[in-house]
């Protein structure tokens, strides 16, 4: 038996190892809030130097703002600290429409630089690509210029206009563009019937309503006699999240895992599918993509490559695999801030890597005098997170096409063979059972 002295000893032993923990946490929790306290000092001097020193007066609020930006700035290109007014633009913009020009932007090598122009606006039909170095907007520079920043200055009224200049790669000097502001509506989705019934549906855009126009478009190509799918995501540059959830319930049974999403601490949020298998989740399908594929549309290609859904053509996606959650703040502004990396089925992280496809196509032209432009993918912009399961390799100078007419898009054609030979495969298939 343990001694009355024995049990005494050991419970004072637990109650000084116990003491002694509670003291440590203390002094850990102390020490970094005491290191929290000196640089918030630091920071107050200087705001108190420049509102007593400073050669013009400046307002609290301006000096204010410039600081949360430099914070926000310091972080990954896709956090950003968004005025009232932006914010305001930012939910409108989910909805699929906005007064602007229509262009995606990213920093590249220290310049905003453009990702791609959105179809069918005025940025597109001024002839604005991918890969364009814009070193003004209007009189401004846009040295040291966030993309927020940036994107609320092309913000405007239908019929304003805009000059932004240009420097691209191959010019020998810069060139100024005048755009005309237009309302940009985003149709999500565009969809035809080609030969051999195959139903052809481009999204462009993950928005709130996109699930359901995509529905009601392949509700309408089943009328007209669909019997195999087409998935157009190239360009697409993503969109809300749910949004790509919603997308992938129409090809996929229920109660399949469409992607998850991991946070700092290492909590997980798993999206499944919830609806009823949809009358388009056996039919053969095949999803282009190409380098401006990204976000939502990864999240697509992702879930639907993992579950052997469809076969995936065309050329590496983008590789941005992180989330972003918008959270108002008390004046009407709001922070934009990447809260967590999504996942693959399969437990992959595609962040600065991509999609890889299944059937890999390069967009050819037959025109001697086509031109093709630097292709910009998530690991090629400044501060992207790094993919904590695949080493990230030195980026290769590449080029594309952004697109092609549609008798000559060989992407295309290569997917229509897909499904043929898929037709074949399955008439045999049938034939040996």
């Amino acid at each position: 038996m343990i001694s009355k002295k024995r049990l005494i000893a050991a419970g004072i032993s637990a109650v000084l190892i116990v003491s002694f923990f509670v003291v440590a946490r203390w002094a850990v929790t102390t020490v970094n809030a005491q290191s929290n306290y000196e640089d918030l000092k630091t920071f107050t001097e200087v705001l108190s130097l420049i509102k007593k020193n400073y050669v013009e007066e400046v307002k609290n609020k301006d000096l204010i703002q410039g600081a949360i930006k430099g914070l926000v700035n310091n972080l990954d290109p896709h956090s950003g600290y968004l005025t009232p007014e932006a914010f305001k633009e930012l939910r409108v913009e989910t909805k699929g429409e906005f007064g602007g020009i229509g262009i995606q932007i990213g920093i590249k090598d220290g310049i905003l630089t453009v990702i791609a122009p959105i179809e069918d606006t005025p940025a597109y039909k001024a002839g604005i690509k991918a890969g364009d170095k814009i070193l003004k907007i209007n009189n401004d520079s846009t040295k040291n210029m966030s993309i927020h920043d940036a994107v609320a200055k092309m913000r405007g009224a239908k019929g304003t206009s805009l000059t932004l200049t240009i420097f691209r790669e191959g010019m020998k000097e810069t060139k100024e563009y005048t755009i005309v502001r237009d309302i940009i509506k985003i149709k999500s989705v565009k969809s035809k019937i080609l030969h051999d019934n195959i139903g052809y549906v481009k999204l462009t855009q993950f928005q709130e309503t996109s699930a359901n126009d995509l529905k009601k478009a392949l509700d309408s190509l089943k009328k007209e006699g669909m019997n195999s799918i087409i998935l157009d995501l190239r360009n697409d540059p993503g969109g809300l999240l749910t949004s790509a959830v919603s997308v992938t319930e129409l090809f996929l049974p229920p109660k399949k895992l469409v992607v998850y999403i991991k946070g700092r601490k290492g909590e997980k949020t798993e999206y499944f599918t919830e609806l009823p298998k949809s009358d388009y989740a056996d039919m053969p399908m095949v999803v282009l993509v190409n380098q401006g594929s990204a976000s939502a549309s990864e999240i697509v290609a992702g879930a639907l490559k993992d579950w052997n859904r469809a076969v995936i053509v065309g050329v590496q996606t983008f590789g941005k695999g992180s989330v972003q959650s918008l959270i108002p703040l008390s004046d009407g502004s709001g922070l934009r801030l990447t809260t967590a990396k999504y996942y693959t089925p399969k437990g992959t992280s595609i962040q600065g890597v991509g999609i890889t496809p299944d059937i890999i196509v390069k967009l050819e032209s037959k025109e001697k005098d086509s031109k093709e432009h630097k292709v910009i993918r998530e690991k090629d912009l400044e501060k992207h997170l790094k993919n904590e399961q695949i080493p990230e390799e030195k980026s290769d100078k590449e080029t594309a096409l952004f697109e092609v007419d549609e008798k000559d898009d060989n992407q295309l054609q290569r997917a229509i063979d897909v499904i043929k030979t898929w037709r074949v495969f399955s008439k045999i298939e049938k034939a040996n059972q």
